[in-house]
């Protein structure tokens, strides 16, 4: 027996529970019905209606000739009290305005008020303090403290008074600070949002810039080290087969780190956009004699560089874009046309740079795949220094590079 005791308490204690959850699920249910509202509404005007009568019948006018007039108005006063509140979720100021006016007239000229107008109170002024304006809600309970300092005579009307003083304001106060709360849950909401959209925005440019860097700088060293071993076994008299072979096995591991670093572009520029090129001071126009040198030792092919106008100082951002677009050009033609030769011409006009890399190489094919990411790269940093880049068949046979730059990153902006 003493150990069904506490087994019988536990199971007791659940059913209390589930019966509890189960009212308060059904409570909800009515509460967030489509018409739950106004049938509260009604329940209070019908409420005061019948609590106005009673008083009526109490009153010593009763039982006289003014008996119905007394209660058609104290029943008008009553029902005054409480259907404003059919207002109050479209409009809360009017809604609390009016039930405030109706309790103080029924107050004043009545000494007294129902439970019903004393409930439609608080709720007016949680309403307006919740979803109306604080302020007002702060003056709609300040005669209630009022009349309640002013000592009304009567104990029945004292009582009321004071409970209203106390109450009202305390509402209130509790619909503002729901407010305040709210408005900080959602604005620490809108705050974690724009963070983490500034530090998607964020990695998303970094990831960017890193697939860009990758693709100029590495990609082009490696596509320099296939080459060279190319032209060093088939230029080399006299080579060993074992020499031939081991820089064959050079040029096919190039190929292959070449294919896995385009893989890993893809990977990087997934999900990114078009990003500002790197404002840091990057290599630039005064290091393309040094490209040029280092690109014909590499494709053992001629290749120029042609200045046209007197040269100038550009914005380093725009120097770094045209140094990388001429790189990368380089770059496809080795690629793409070996052993033909390039032209690369700088011509510093006016309103900017314009570049013009050509090769005399086949040309495109037309079968060239568009899934790489050297000609979308050029595109990129020009347009992000508010340029433009064409590319295509040009004239005569070849590739033709063409890119027009603003003098100043600033022009585009």
């Amino acid at each position: 027996m003493l150990v069904l005791r506490p087994v019988k308490t536990m199971i007791r204690i659940s059913r209390m529970k589930d019966i509890f959850a189960r009212w308060a699920d059904r409570a909800r249910r009515i509460a967030t019905a489509p018409h739950a509202p106004l049938v509260a509404h009604a329940l209070l005007g019908l409420l005061a209606l019948t609590e106005s009568i009673a008083h009526a019948a109490s009153s010593p006018l009763a039982g006289s000739t003014g008996t119905a007039l007394y209660s058609l108005v104290l029943g008008l006063v009553a029902l005054a009290t409480t259907l404003p509140l059919a207002l109050l979720w479209a409009q809360p100021a009017a809604a609390a305005v009016a039930v405030s006016a109706a309790s103080g007239l029924s107050l004043a000229a009545f000494q007294t008020l129902t439970v019903a107008g004393a409930a439609a109170q608080l709720i007016a002024v949680y309403r307006l303090g919740r979803h109306g304006s604080p302020l007002l809600a702060a003056v709609l309970a300040a005669p209630y403290l009022l009349a309640a300092l002013a000592g009304p005579a009567g104990f029945e009307i004292r009582v009321l008074t004071m409970l209203l003083a106390s109450l009202v304001p305390v509402a209130a106060l509790t619909g503002i600070a729901r407010r305040a709360r709210s408005e900080g849950v959602e604005n620490r909401a809108a705050q974690q949002v724009i963070i983490d959209t500034l530090l998607e925005h964020t990695a998303r440019g970094e990831r960017a810039r890193i697939a860009r860097e990758l693709h100029d700088i590495v990609a082009h060293h490696i596509s320099m080290v296939v080459v060279q071993a190319e032209t060093a076994r088939l230029t080399t008299p006299g080579m060993p087969a074992a020499g031939a072979q081991r820089l064959r096995d050079i040029g096919d591991t190039a190929r292959a780190a070449l294919i896995e670093m385009r893989r890993l572009l893809g990977v990087l520029r997934a999900d990114t956009e078009a990003d500002t090129a790197d404002r840091q001071p990057q290599p630039g126009l005064h290091q393309l004699i040094d490209l040029v040198d280092a690109a014909r030792v590499a494709s053992g092919a001629a290749t120029r560089l042609i200045l046209r106008g007197p040269p100038a100082t550009l914005d380093p951002a725009v120097e770094l874009a045209a140094y990388r677009i001429v790189q990368e050009a380089l770059t496809n033609a080795r690629r793409h046309a070996p052993g033909a030769a390039v032209d690369v011409e700088l011509h510093y006009a006016e309103d900017g740079l314009r570049l013009c890399i050509r090769d005399n190489g086949p040309g495109p094919p037309p079968d060239r795949p568009t899934g790489g990411h050297g000609l979308p790269g050029m595109r990129e940093r020009a347009a992000a220094v508010g340029g433009e880049l064409r590319t295509g068949a040009a004239t005569g046979g070849g590739f033709l590079v063409t890119a027009c730059l603003p003098v100043k990153e600033e022009a585009a902006r």
